[in-house]
């Protein structure tokens, strides 16, 4: 017996010495209750089963060190929708003013959610399911719905990686083969390719010679070799990342997280080089202040912050339960999302500083095409010589020039004038055609590198820039699949990997077809948007107000040593659960109000045309809303009414390598048995979090319990930690 236990001081003492339950187990020598007759669960002891939990407990795979995990985050928020989505958001809501509600949205949504998900990860060292498992159980259905969602984004998303490997190929080539219309042969004649000379080489090159796509949803067309070969090569660039889980896939991120940043500084220089440049970031950052005060531009800007940030899918969770648990998760929270505005805002730079060149380029050939039209109008005397001011000269006509000419011949030929057909050829109409997505990398950005000097090379880097946004958002989409799988259902990491990988590479063929860009269309367009919403809002729900935000903050306190700023006690509250309902509201409401359809390419008319939805095109669509939302519901029946148990009756009592593991769910608070500890001063406390199964929003935690007031247990005495219940 110890000499400072109180049965010794009551040896050399006269005072009286209350001993408690606590006091003297607490000096007991550790024993294995589940190969001893006091197993009260009336388990039997499984020493391979055993073997496996304090593995996975105490020997949970970590990053090698704080750089790969920033990276990881970074590579997995940061995306293709930097790229292509914001600057196009940008343009069409206001410009500059456009960064005004973005930013706010970013601090009171996408923050303080993003802090949340960083922390229930690292806090409860789970994949999504877990997580909310523990959090709420009757809410579990949100780790499953998470992976729904992962699953169909995945899906097509790697396509859009196995178009930029087509691209990246085709342009280790001079010239570029998207620069020019092909030569066919008309009999003895060689003509341009129709329906290539009625629209533009690169419109071209990316809808008939990429996606050779069909007109319609309705027609399949078969499957596109080509395409279906870059889809293999991109599921198993991700299927190696992924292999051997944050080992391979860390490692893969010092690259992929970069290489993304080197290419766009490179970029932004030469493109500040170009001529025009300079129009198009103006033209870019010139505040529309009426803007401001429309609830669609508020309405996209929250829906962008949500998206960018990857909140919902689980991949934060994922990647945040492999960290130590006493890392700053608030300080990475506020580094990673302010790293991903920064760098749409260096990606919307190098987008616009690019498309001013090439408006430049469009304009001065609108103006070279109409001064060939007035000459050949001045030469048939149509019109007079005298409308031409004498000192334009049509060999070095400038825009200026022609724009002074245009205004002359308009107002003198007011009554025929539309039937001259000249063009106003305004640098202004070239800027504000805003393209987005696909035509903004496969169309527009391609056309502006055919007249950059050694456009190869150009090609070449801002392909691989593409795969690389690519790859670290899908290992992080992927994460959110992988990661709460293997957690919840001790399935081999490696095996499952291989199998869930060819498993979507077979499902995505469908991506593949001559039609496959239209379901890319309605997965990126249904899939995720509405589910993800209630996924995130059930999660802000079942922190704040289920779990307790005083609960979630105390923990959080203990965990990281200090306390985060009440901001976000009130954001988790109140703000942000308020914002999502509006953000979910506003996208029902768009649903509703907007036509589910597409942009079919129709081949005849070398035009986009917007078609609706067949049917049957409609029965999977609604299908891919119900079925990412259905965990929602269906877990929250079965356990409401305890159709699968959530664990919460079971009183387990285990002593597991020197540390009682126990669960204190059904004990009452004045139950002394509830505070059985072993005392273990040499050990660090255990990384997992004391088990927690439901107990409704009144109940008190773990974590307070092993707080207790009167100091009695203090850092030398550890809490238990189990596994989450599963189902």
């Amino acid at each position: 017996m110890p000499k400072n236990s109180k049965v010794t001081q009551r040896e050399h003492s006269s005072e009286h010495v209350t001993e408690s339950v606590a006091d003297l187990l607490a000096h007991e020598e550790p024993v294995d209750y589940k190969r001893s007759v006091l197993n009260v669960t009336g388990e039997t002891w499984d020493k391979q089963k055993d073997g496996d939990e304090e593995l996975d407990g105490e020997n949970r795979p970590a990053w090698n060190s704080k750089l790969q995990y920033i990276l990881a985050q970074i590579g997995y928020s940061v995306g293709l929708g930097n790229v292509w989505r914001f600057p196009y958001l940008c343009q069409k809501n206001g410009g500059g003013a456009y960064l005004v509600p973005y930013l706010v949205l970013l601090i009171i949504i996408g923050l303080p959610l993003f802090f949340l998900e960083l922390a229930v990860g690292q806090r409860i060292r789970r994949g999504s399911i877990g997580v909310w498992n523990y959090i709420c159980p009757r809410l579990g259905g949100i780790g499953y719905a998470s992976c729904l969602v992962c699953f169909f984004v995945g899906l097509y998303y790697n396509v859009i990686i196995g178009w930029s490997i087509f691209y990246f190929f085709k342009s280790f080539q001079y010239p570029l083969p998207w620069s020019e219309c092909p030569i066919v042969k008309n009999g003895s004649v060689a003509v341009v390719e129709t329906e290539c000379e009625r629209s533009s080489a690169t419109t071209y090159f990316w809808y008939r010679e990429t996606l050779d796509i069909s007109n319609s949803i309705s027609e399949s067309g078969g499957l596109n070799w080509k395409m279906t070969l870059c889809l293999l090569v991109a599921w198993s660039l991700v299927l190696l990342a992924m292999i051997k889980g944050i080992q391979s896939s860390g490692k893969v991120m010092y690259f992929s997280s970069l290489f993304p940043y080197v290419v766009l500084v490179c970029f932004l220089v030469r493109g500040l080089l170009l001529r025009g440049a300079v129009d198009g970031i103006m033209h870019m950052f010139t505040p529309k202040l009426d803007k401001m005060l429309d609830p669609q531009v508020w309405r996209e800007a929250a829906t962008q912050v949500f998206f960018a940030l990857g909140l919902g899918f689980g991949g934060v969770i994922a990647f945040s339960s492999y960290n130590k648990q006493d890392n700053n998760c608030q300080f990475d929270a506020t580094l990673v999302s302010f790293i991903n505005f920064f760098t749409s805002v260096l990606a919307t730079l190098v987008v616009f500083a690019v498309l001013g060149f090439k408006a430049n380029i469009m304009n001065e050939k609108c103006v070279v095409e109409n001064a060939e039209k007035i000459l050949g109008y001045l030469n048939t005397n149509v019109l007079s010589h005298d409308l031409i001011p004498p000192h334009v000269n049509f060999s070095h006509l400038t825009t200026k020039d022609y724009n002074e000419m245009y205004r002359v011949i308009m107002t003198v030929k007011e009554g025929h004038f539309k039937e001259l057909g000249l063009d106003a050829c305004l640098l202004e109409d070239e800027l504000n055609k805003s393209v987005q997505g696909t035509g903004l990398a496969f169309i527009a950005f391609t056309e502006a590198m055919t007249h950059f000097p050694a456009s190869p090379f150009w090609s070449v880097m801002f392909f691989l820039m593409l795969i690389n946004l690519g790859l670290g958002s899908m290992i992080g989409t992927m994460s959110g699949i992988i990661t709460p799988i293997i957690d919840t259902f001790k399935v081999r990491k490696e095996v499952f990997t291989v199998g869930c990988c060819i498993f979507a590479f077979v499902v995505g063929l469908i991506f593949v077809q001559r039609s496959g860009n239209y379901f890319v269309t309605m997965f990126d367009d249904y899939s995720a948007t509405l589910p993800l919403t209630v996924v995130v809002i059930l999660e802000n729900i079942a922190v704040a107000w289920i779990y307790g935000t005083k609960k979630f903050m105390q923990e959080l306190t203990e965990m990281l040593g200090f306390r985060p700023y009440q901001f976000y006690y009130y954001t988790w509250k109140y703000v942000s659960p308020i914002c999502m309902a509006v953000l979910m509201t506003a996208s029902i409401i768009q649903l509703g109000v907007s036509p589910p359809g597409y942009s079919a390419w129709i081949r005849e008319e070398a035009a986009e045309k917007f078609l609706f939805y067949p049917t049957w095109a409609m029965a999977i669509l609604i299908s891919l809303i119900i079925l990412a939302s259905l965990p929602l519901p269906l877990v929250f029946i079965l356990r409401q009414f305890h159709l699968v148990s959530d664990g919460s009756n079971a009183l387990s009592v285990t002593y597991k390598k020197g540390r009682m593991m126990k669960d204190i769910s059904n004990l009452e608070d004045n139950d002394e048995t509830r505070f059985i500890l072993s005392k273990m001063p040499s050990e660090t406390p255990s990384p997992m979090p004391t088990h927690r199964s439901y107990l409704g929003p009144g109940s008190n935690s773990p974590m307070e319990m092993s707080s207790a007031p009167n100091g009695r247990y203090g850092s030398g005495y550890l809490l238990a930690s189990t596994p989450e219940s599963e189902l």
